[in-house]
């Protein structure tokens, strides 16, 4: 399944076409991951202010639990993590060496970036009511126009953001 690039593209493509119908045949919903970070911070804010999650209108339709949902982010960060491991990728790196070569190695740079990233990121992902997965996997699945459209503009977006942050140096 995997060669001396990475994994084999074909076999990782009918593996997540399999894990999408599965979530489709079991549960009954296509597969994202963006609710589960609101989710997330409802669960937190439970802690501290329960009432007020109660009576929010998001979380009386998307309740702040562990769902399957919930369950398959975290699946995501496990297996990559197993899969590092296994493959002897696996290394703890605070500033990924494409950064320190055009930022340089300041770990507070970079968390800050990534924070705002994150933010902007999620901002987006609300304002859209779903994340690249939920619309461009979920909705090329279906054969939805929209998911197309939605899966190139996540593509030219990144190229343009990774073009913008790294340069013209190819890697």
């Amino acid at each position: 399944m995997r060669n001396r690039k990475g994994w084999n593209v074909y076999v990782c493509g009918v593996l997540s076409g399999f894990v999408s119908i599965g979530s489709i045949w079991f549960v009954g919903k296509f597969f994202g991951a963006s609710t589960t970070f609101v989710r997330s911070t409802g669960m937190i804010e439970q802690i501290f202010s329960p009432d007020r999650v109660a009576s929010m209108p998001y979380f009386l339709k998307e309740m702040p639990v562990i769902d399957w949902q919930w369950m398959f982010v975290l699946g995501i960060a496990v297996g990559a993590c197993i899969a590092a491991v296994l493959y002897q990728d696996f290394k703890i790196q605070w500033v990924p060496d494409r950064w320190r070569e055009r930022f340089g190695l300041s770990v507070q740079k970079r968390a800050a970036v990534a924070f705002l990233g994150g933010i902007i990121a999620m901002f987006g992902v609300r304002l859209a009511d779903g994340c690249p997965s939920g619309h461009g996997l979920s909705g090329g699945l279906q054969l939805a126009v929209s998911g197309y459209i939605a899966l190139a503009c996540f593509f030219i977006g990144g190229l343009i953001a990774a073009r913008l942050l790294y340069g013209k140096r190819g890697g």
